[in-house]
């Protein structure tokens, strides 16, 4: 995009609001959503009806999702991040055990490990995917690891197949193989070797809060598995022990957010459709800047573009970084954010467990720096697209001339 088509695209279109940098309502809803709402609050006004506990929506949004995910089993929750907490409660961990997890990450899944006690042990990253390095996490791995627990990264899948090959080398000496986790928070919908996220692994959880790929009115989540026994183990922690001798609480999912998780399923394949759809024309429209690293999508993999994720050079890595994004947003009103920065940088209580660890992690430290993600929804229209790409041209031009 030369200097001539950008001018052209600014003298054709102007926002009037920012575009925000991780868009509050992450696909969309329609009459169907809402027909589901107010069908399932008047079918529940009879007083012999109500809103139940597990009931039939939540049954059949579960049997539906698993179906989708090729899994046996999916036990819905009231957040994903209830989810992360019992993955690692069903672990049984002890003061000793370990887990490791990315170091470029959201807080949930490393204070999931730290609120069961146990050593939160980070991994460094592949500089071009943001998912677990598998080699660096062979390196960590020590008798006392109990589980691996990387992240399916802005919508990429992490390299699933490597961290179990993984995982079954190493036999803890009273649990057997770590146990592969996956945080599936921003990749529902995205696949990995023919098969859905979801699939591979222990386990994975998923997120269904208002800024994710679907949602079941700002809040859900749901855990995906083949094992019978840990199906049967969370659906009894979900909800005061019922199916199991031991410990439960209340983390059900609603009847109403059920009726609109079905539907906002049946409509996923759709709105992830569309997402891929405005990445792919952003991709060919940032092609040729010398200083943008676009995001990689391996043959194997089936990616989201939770976030659109970008990389500046090393030289630009911090403060022009930085100046980078605050010109978008302050001349283009064009909405970034570090997706993400070294999670201890965003927790002081991750940070007092883990900061003895932080220079054996030179990839993550380094990449946080020089990452950014620019603005991207399945309803942004051709024309606000290429804006946002003519203005990233002309910014990264801008930087290159200070």
């Amino acid at each position: 995009m030369d200097k001539k088509e950008r001018q052209k695209v600014f003298r054709s279109y102007k926002p009037k609001q920012l575009f925000p940098a991780e868009p509050n309502l992450g696909g969309w809803y329609t009459e169907a959503e809402i027909e589901a709402v107010t069908g399932t609050i008047r079918k529940s006004m009879d007083w012999r009806v109500g809103f139940g506990f597990i009931v039939d929506e939540i049954v059949e949004f579960e049997e539906s999702f698993a179906k989708y995910c090729g899994t046996d089993f999916a036990i819905s929750l009231s957040t994903a991040s209830v989810g992360l907490d019992l993955s690692m409660l069903c672990l049984d961990l002890q003061a000793e055990d370990e887990v490791i997890c990315p170091a470029i990450n959201f807080k949930a899944s490393p204070l999931a490990v730290l609120g069961q006690k146990a050593k939160l042990v980070f991994c460094d990253i592949d500089p071009r995917t943001f998912n677990c390095d598998p080699a660096d996490v062979e390196k960590r791995i020590t008798p006392r690891t109990r589980a691996i627990f990387p992240v399916h990264m802005n919508g990429l899948s992490a390299p699933m197949d490597d961290l179990l090959d993984i995982a079954n080398k190493y036999s803890h000496p009273v649990y057997g193989p770590p146990k592969v986790i996956g945080d599936a928070a921003r990749a529902c919908g995205g696949g990995y070797k023919s098969t859905k996220i979801g699939k591979k692994g222990w386990m994975n959880v998923f997120s269904f809060h208002t800024m994710k790929l679907m949602t079941t009115l700002g809040e859900g989540g749901m855990i995906t598995t083949d094992d019978e026994q840990l199906a049967q183990k969370l659906r009894g922690f979900r909800l005061w022990g019922n199916e199991s001798s031991g410990w439960g609480s209340s983390y059900k999912m609603t009847k109403v957010q059920a009726a609109v998780g079905s539907i906002q399923l049946q409509r996923l394949e759709d709105m992830i459709s569309q997402r891929v759809e405005r990445a792919n024309q952003r991709l060919k429209l940032l092609e040729g800047i010398p200083e943008l690293l676009l995001p990689y999508q391996p043959a194997e993999n089936d990616h989201t573009f939770y976030l659109f994720t970008l990389l500046v050079p090393p030289e630009w890595a911090g403060d022009k970084r930085d100046k980078l994004c605050q010109i978008l947003k302050e001349d283009y009103l064009v909405g970034t954010l570090v997706g993400n920065p070294p999670v201890w940088e965003s927790q002081p209580y991750i940070y007092s467990q883990t900061y003895q660890q932080i220079e054996t992690l030179p990839v993550s430290v380094e990449i946080a720096r020089r990452l950014f993600c620019v603005s991207l929804h399945p309803l942004m229209t051709e024309e606000e697209n290429t804006y946002i790409a003519a203005a990233i041209w002309e910014t990264v031009e801008r930087i290159r001339n200070l």
